[in-house]
């Protein structure tokens, strides 16, 4: 999809100042607000973004200062895959 916008020129002028790729940076803050608001996943932010893993993608929040969403759910399940991973280690 391709959306124009317009935006004041102090603005405009600022941001093609100082970001090389405007289109990519505008890419990035869609999905990190799609992503902060829980409109879509860290799967498909990473998608989005081009990053090949998990890793490259918590970077990159982490220099945004983007909050990972992280609910119970995702506990549960970091701790029934560390339970599964021990008993593996236990039996070899």
């Amino acid at each position: 999809m391709q959306i124009t916008i317009e935006i004041p020129d102090i603005l405009g002028h600022q941001l093609q100042t100082n970001q090389k790729n405007l289109e990519r940076k505008m890419l990035e803050l869609c999905v990190i607000e799609a992503y902060r608001n829980g409109w879509i996943s860290s799967g498909k932010a990473r998608e989005l973004l081009g990053f090949s893993t998990r890793l490259e993608l918590d970077a990159f929040f982490k220099q945004r200062s983007v909050d990972l969403n992280y609910e119970m759910s995702d506990l549960q399940q970091d701790l029934e895959t560390l339970e599964a991973l021990q008993q593996e280690d236990n039996l070899a």
